[in-house]
């Protein structure tokens, strides 16, 4: 039965069914996750939800475009502050691998000191002639903001990042005392909402650049949102920020009382940016787990259908964080060790739909 008051007592907030099925989702998804692996044939999972749809991994930085920017952008080419910001900035402005394989293609080698708006702009509008996609669906993001009115939404982009370069941005974040600082240095920006700052700050701390701890800081996003509205049917003074952090918190106790078996990021907890993201992922599967249960969005299909990617990712992360050997030398951590009588959520109570 779900826990009731799980927070603390003198204001505690109200859970849901769905709050169980958050936990069994991250644990579910991060197994299907390791035996892609070890298996490179699907399917996964017996879920026949997550079997259909596209979900991201329990872990941001283990996704496909998290690896890319990780890998083949923060950590390729000159290091220094100015130039990692602006290649940094300059993918997730877009957020599409073949954006910046296109731009590589026709530009050679990223760099802000050869940086021409001409060039850029140049190759985006070949890309618009032959209706190619060069944004990415993952963030709402504005067209058109004051000084920025141009028609095409790359334009207004590049100049966005010109203007963050010339105003010595990446210096500035340098200086910030927390990454909540450095969000609203981010944040201060046109075109720049509150859940696209935290995401650019959250993909720059993946470099040498800044150094906060993923527990510092979140922001919560639209799905995020959803997910904690069908999560707690009641959360009294709390924010969602504040949930975020209490369910991060919460991890190790939140497994243990379901019985689930939870193999980390090979000894890394989920982070707030990982809590956040799974409240928006359990939102989309609850509109199938869970109709009964509206959130706040009013959404009731899953759009992404799932295809396997035959390209294999050699998982690579911040070196900072001390994962990298421990994947290349197959390490495994004691985390991974299965709990006695634990069941996996596979095979045992993934589809409990009690109210």
């Amino acid at each position: 039965m779900t826990a009731l008051n799980i927070f603390a007592k003198s204001s505690p907030a109200r859970p849901t069914v769905v709050y169980d099925t958050y936990w069994r989702f991250a644990a579910e998804r991060q197994e299907i996750f390791f035996r892609r692996q070890a298996n490179g044939s699907p399917p996964w999972t017996n879920d026949p939800i997550l079997v259909k749809h596209k979900f991201t991994n329990a872990y941001r930085a283990s996704d496909r475009v998290s690896q890319f920017l990780i890998r083949n952008v923060i950590y390729r080419g000159d290091q220094s502050p100015q130039e990692v910001f602006f290649r940094c900035i300059l993918f997730k402005i877009f957020n599409r691998e073949s954006t910046w394989r296109r731009l590589e293609t026709e530009l050679g080698e990223i760099r802000y000191a050869t940086y021409s708006f001409k060039h850029y702009d140049e190759v985006f509008e070949s890309a618009r002639r032959r209706k190619e996609r060069i944004f990415s669906a993952a963030y709402i993001m504005p067209t058109h903001a004051k000084d920025f009115t141009d028609s095409a939404k790359h334009r207004n982009y590049l100049a966005l990042l010109e203007r963050m370069m010339a105003d010595g941005l990446p210096s500035r974040l340098l200086d910030a005392k927390s990454m909540e600082g450095a969000f609203k240095l981010v944040r201060a920006y046109p075109l720049i909402g509150d859940f696209l700052a935290y995401q650019f700050v959250t993909d720059l701390n993946y470099s040498n650049m800044l150094n906060f701890s993923e527990m510092d800081f979140v922001v919560a996003g639209p799905g995020a949102k959803d997910g904690i509205s069908k999560c707690f049917a009641a959360t009294s003074d709390h924010t969602e920020a504040d949930l975020i952090r209490l369910v991060a918190d919460r991890q190790d106790e939140e497994f243990a009382r379901l019985g689930l078996h939870f193999r980390s990021l090979w000894g890394r907890p989920l982070q707030l940016i990982d809590s956040q993201n799974l409240f928006c992922e359990v939102s989309k599967y609850a509109r199938l787990a869970h109709p009964e249960i509206p959130g706040i969005s009013g959404r009731t299909r899953i759009k992404q259908r799932f295809t396997a990617n035959p390209q294999v990712i050699q998982y690579w992360f911040p070196p900072k964080w001390g994962l990298n050997d421990l994947i290349s030398a197959g390490t495994e951590h004691p985390s991974w060790k299965m709990v006695a009588n634990a069941t996996t959520p596979h095979t045992a109570g993934f589809f409990d739909r009690r109210t």
